[in-house]
């Protein structure tokens, strides 16, 4: 069965600059993705999706080969996006002009462990321009995914302050998107537990995974969502067989039906706290 698919994440690095407190803590291999095997993965998924997103674990602008990467994807026609935390796209700058990236996301929260409160300014203001300056082309979803953490509230209260100034606009706290400007997007949403963080024994949930989307991680392996950072749910790897054959295995099938009929089928799912906006 041939499936189409709204996006596939591809981790190009599990490699990143920051280290955040909530982030998946993975035992994988640190590994950065070669031009072969990614244009391997190109052709592998051609067939399923028009969409690529630069993402699972990793800071994809820390890969030394982005710009032949972006190349590639772009010759193939992908609509590439990619998650960032947003450290490094003004020295990537000139690199990215040179690129037409349908959409960055930024995490904004990254900053507040990573970043010196003195530099918080600093980072906020490199990204507003960043955003501004790509924003005919591009669009930004500067992301505040830490809300009910009280120890966030004092970042979050300064950066809510820095982005009214920045963009004239009024944010309070019951609006969780928000447009900023032309392609410029405040979205804000709590944190939550990785598949498998928390013991929560949820049975039947409504998810995308398979429905709209696979992730491949950095090795190739084929998982069936984003959060499998560690690929507890591996089905396969694109780099010995086809992803034809991986997708119409029986695990991956049995998931696909199970989130269909909102049925929770890996045990790991259901200890899964993220929650579909």
């Amino acid at each position: 069965m041939k499936m189409k698919f709204k996006k596939v994440y591809i981790e190009i690095s599990n490699i990143c600059n920051y280290s955040c407190t909530f982030c998946f803590k993975s035992d994988r291999k640190k590994n950065i993705i070669s031009p072969k095997e990614f244009s391997a993965i190109l052709f592998s998924i051609k067939p399923y999706t028009d969409y690529i997103y630069l993402h699972v674990l990793g800071e994809p602008l820390l890969h030394p080969q982005l710009d032949l990467l972006l190349s590639m994807a772009e010759s193939e026609g992908f609509h590439v996006n990619i998650t960032t935390n947003g450290s490094l796209l003004s020295k990537q700058r000139e690199m990215l002009s040179r690129h037409q990236v349908r959409q960055f996301n930024i995490s904004l929260h990254d900053a507040e462990e990573n970043v010196h409160p003195s530099e918080w300014t600093h980072y906020w203001s490199e990204v507003v321009d960043f955003a501004k300056s790509f924003s005919l082309n591009s669009y930004f979803s500067l992301r505040l995914w830490n809300q009910g953490s009280e120890s966030s509230m004092a970042y979050n209260e300064k950066c809510m302050d820095y982005l009214k100034k920045c963009f004239d606009v009024e944010l309070n706290d019951t609006l969780r998107n928000v447009k900023l400007a032309d392609h410029i997007f405040l979205q804000r949403s709590g944190r939550f537990s990785w598949p498998g963080e928390k013991e929560l024994g949820i049975e039947n949930r409504v998810c995308y995974a398979m429905r709209d989307h696979i992730a491949i991680l950095v090795d190739g392996t084929v998982v069936p969502c984003c959060l499998d950072a560690d690929g507890s749910m591996a089905l396969g790897n694109v780099h010995t067989q086809s992803l034809e054959e991986i997708l119409n295995s029986d695990r991956a099938q049995n998931i696909r039906n199970g989130f269909l009929s909102n049925r929770v089928v890996e045990p790991i799912c259901r200890d899964c706290g993220f929650v579909l906006p």
